[in-house]
């Protein structure tokens, strides 16, 4: 606690507005890399809505790195055999033309189900609800000390060139407390309260159109039961909607456009009407009806004007809408907080200059715009995925495709970027180039099957091929001078790479090495042997921090004593 004007005030690292999975996913990985964090959330629990159904492989991979991959799985494993989009009149008349899923379809379910991994990936997507995934990440964040207080919210916040404190209303009890902490992550949904204080705009197509979500019960078990489906568009004179499945069984969501400009209102869709217009989509007349939950909702396209604002960054739908159509929402937040986290904790313990947090907004801004795009083109006229005709979402799909694993780049001051076109939204080359994803090889440590992106997330991680011991030692050498978190790590040492694989895969040669940012992206590479490695190695990581004191360290002059936290 600290005193500000005679009050008693709460000190904080990082506050956290908005306890979704964007937020809770950022303070995992604050504390993945040691930084405490106060979470709030002005609802009293996680999301009672499915909302979001899918995650993607990028997003595995992450949750790989905070060991809630397992979990993931199981609080997914009532959505998980949903496979495939169909359209009809009803959802009784698709059922009944369609025979038992395919082959195909079950082997794709069944890899899922299993989480096997491909060539560029040790894991794969996931199916798994807003709902059922919010509660795993919540309880894991709190074992792992997340400060998380639900029923809390923000109702003032003010910055200085110190720190920004912030106003919270405890929603039981009424009382004010107020909490200064050094930045804040404003992770507070589309509308965001901390994006409209500060008068950020934004860009894009806007609202593209008016959607209702009906959730509700209804057993519908044996009408699906083998032809398990992910989305169902029907479609029957004045009524359109998109099933969405939820559990296969009796949990279901109904997608309804509704258009104000035609004076319709979501107010006048009471529960008699919706059970009425769920009756009629399942073409069940006397099918029994609960419904749970009715959330208005628009497909939109707006990214805000910048992530950055002085100490608050934001994350998720804050800093980016989208409609849901390829799941790019959660999963774009989700790697938002991954990317700005080890920043924070970098900056936050004097190991790198200020300039590296304006690369969040110059790396996360142009994926964000790149996959709005894309779900902003997948809407037909009203707003409905599977509308589109058949070609043209085909190519769309080709342009989403990559991003589903990690279909991107960056090009910013926190990577050493190599001669040609800077690796960008869109980016699939994963073969070591800076600026994209480190590519995946199974290796093997102490008898044990690992992936190389299991040795990325806490620290920066030196990569050398089996003739690179002189880049490892001037690794060790470089962390024991500046106090950095820098691992090496040596093909033939104490990693062995059975297939022989690696070199190829991050394009180095025998005494080549690659430097990866705590991120799992490669920062700077190495293709052969160097001369005076450690001055190499100091030079680019003091390029990367933006912190020029590093160069000094490499030569084995004293580091600042900012650099030591």
């Amino acid at each position: 606690m600290t005193q500000i004007d005679g009050d008693e005030v709460e000190r904080v690292k990082v506050l956290i507005v908005g306890g979704g999975v964007v937020g809770l996913s950022a303070s995992l990985f604050l504390a993945q890399h040691g930084v405490p964090s106060l979470l709030v959330e002005r609802h009293a629990g996680t999301s009672i809505h499915p909302r979001a159904r899918g995650v993607s492989g990028r997003t595995m991979e992450l949750l790989r790195g905070l060991g809630l991959e397992a979990a993931a799985r199981k609080a997914g494993e009532a959505i998980a055999p949903s496979m495939g989009v169909y359209k009809g009149r009803t959802l009784s008349e698709v059922m009944a033309s369609r025979r038992s899923n395919g082959l195909v379809i079950r082997w794709l379910r069944e890899r899922m189900m299993r989480g096997e991994g491909s060539p560029k990936s040790p894991t794969s997507p996931c199916r798994v609800t807003q709902d059922h995934l919010e509660p795993v990440l919540l309880e894991a964040a709190r074992a792992r000390g997340v400060d998380a207080r639900f029923s809390t919210e923000l109702v003032e916040l003010t910055q200085d060139a110190e720190g920004v404190t912030a106003t919270l209303l405890d929603r039981g009890s009424g009382a004010r407390r107020r909490a200064r902490a050094d930045y804040v992550i404003a992770a507070d949904g589309a509308r965001s309260p901390v994006r409209t204080s500060l008068g950020v705009g934004h860009s894009g197509r806007g609202v593209l159109t008016h959607q209702l979500n009906l959730y509700f019960r209804a057993d519908l078990t044996e009408l699906v039961r083998g032809r398990e489906f992910s989305m169902c568009l029907v479609e029957d004179g004045d009524l359109r909607g998109l099933f969405a499945s939820v559990n296969n069984t009796d949990l279901w969501v109904l997608h309804v456009p509704f258009d104000p400009d035609k004076g319709e209102r979501a107010e006048d869709f009471g529960r008699e009407r919706c059970e009425e217009i769920i009756r009629r989509a399942t073409g069940i007349p006397d099918l029994a009806v609960e419904l749970k939950g009715v959330m208005p909702w628009q497909s939109a396209v707006r990214v805000a004007d910048g992530f950055r604002h002085g100490r608050v960054f934001l994350a998720g739908d804050a800093a980016h809408v989208m409609p849901p159509w390829g799941g790019f929402g959660a999963n774009t937040g989700i790697q938002d907080a991954h990317n700005l986290a080890w920043k924070l904790a970098a900056v936050l313990a004097g190991r790198a200059g200020e300039g590296l947090l304006d690369t969040y907004d110059v790396e996360r801004r142009p994926v964000a715009r790149a996959v709005a795009d894309i779900a902003g083109d997948m809407n037909d006229e009203r707003g409905l995925m599977t509308g589109r005709s058949g070609l043209a979402m085909l190519w769309t799909m080709r342009r989403a495709f990559p991003y589903f694993v990690v279909g991107y780049g960056y090009a910013s001051e926190a990577v050493i970027l190599e001669p040609g076109a800077p690796p960008g939204p869109g980016a699939t080359d994963l073969r070591g180039r800076p600026g994209t994803r480190a590519p995946h090889v199974w290796l093997s440590r102490q008898d044990a099957r690992i992936s190389t992106l299991d040795l990325f997330g806490r620290g920066f991680v030196l990569l050398a091929a089996e003739g690179g011991d002189a880049w490892c030692e001037a690794a060790r050498k470089l962390a024991r001078r500046t106090g950095i978190p820098l691992s090496a790590h040596r093909v033939g040492g104490d990693v062995k790479d059975p297939s022989g694989a690696l070199g190829g895969a991050y394009g180095i040669g025998r005494d080549g090495a690659v430097l990866v940012r705590p991120d799992g992206f490669v920062a700077f590479r190495a293709r052969t042997a160097r001369a005076a490695p450690e001055d190499v190695l100091a030079d680019a990581l003091a390029r990367i921090l933006v912190a020029p004191a590093l160069r000094a360290a490499g030569r084995g002059v004293s580091a600042a004593p900012w650099m030591h936290g």
